[in-house]
């Protein structure tokens, strides 16, 4: 399923980069999803990008991480292992912009696109199951991805409330916490799990 979502959204990025009339029907706009009722735009939207960079690094983070997940939960979900993983992928992409949607829904002004927020719930299932897995910061600072993801989530948090760098942060802060929510209430167990491996991490250093 990660290469069918990383083709897929590839090829319609790919089209919308070529197409203003296609990327204006599929963008997320509260204002339009409020007056016209285009639902739709809560995933399509996700399926496109700003430009190649963009694309780029959403994909390559999806397949850094989507495999492992997507492995994962094969193992403790079994034959409802891809129902599971769509409805992280794309509820991520929904849930993500859910908050931006009441935010913004009066300002026609407001666009937004990308992958992030549902790549943002990939990454943080992935904490859920592996917190102790260790992660570069850019490249080279080695942490734990329970360190990676606490500071993740703070630094969301605090650009979504100073903004001014037209990056929608809310929705990587509500794809996240959605990633890991929707994994325990699927499998409340792996939550343990999780502690499990914090505590014994404690005690061994």
């Amino acid at each position: 399923m990660t290469t069918i979502i990383l083709v897929a959204t590839c090829i319609i990025s790919f089209l919308a980069f070529q197409s203003d009339e296609l990327r204006n029907r599929m963008i997320f706009n509260p204002y339009i999803i409020h007056s016209n009722r285009q639902g739709y735009r809560f995933i399509s939207s996700g399926l496109i990008h700003a430009d190649w960079m963009h694309l780029v690094i959403n994909m390559f983070v999806l397949y850094s991480f989507g495999y492992m997940v997507e492995q994962s939960y094969g193992v403790v979900f079994g034959e409802k292992s891809t129902v599971y993983f769509i409805l992280l992928y794309f509820g991520g992409m929904m849930m993500s912009v859910l908050p931006t949607y009441g935010k913004h829904k009066n300002d026609p002004a407001y666009n937004a696109l990308g992958a992030s927020g549902a790549v943002s719930s990939v990454v943080f299932a992935f904490i859920l199951f592996y917190p102790l897995q260790p992660l570069y910061l850019f490249g080279i600072l080695r942490l734990p991805s329970i360190i990676f993801g606490v500071a993740y989530l703070v630094y969301c948090y605090y650009a979504a409330r100073k903004g001014g760098d037209h990056i929608n942060h809310d929705a990587h802060f509500w794809g996240a916490l959605y990633g890991v929510f929707l994994t325990v209430i699927l499998k409340p167990a792996l939550l343990v799990s999780f502690f499990d491996q914090l505590i014994y991490f404690r005690h061994v250093i």
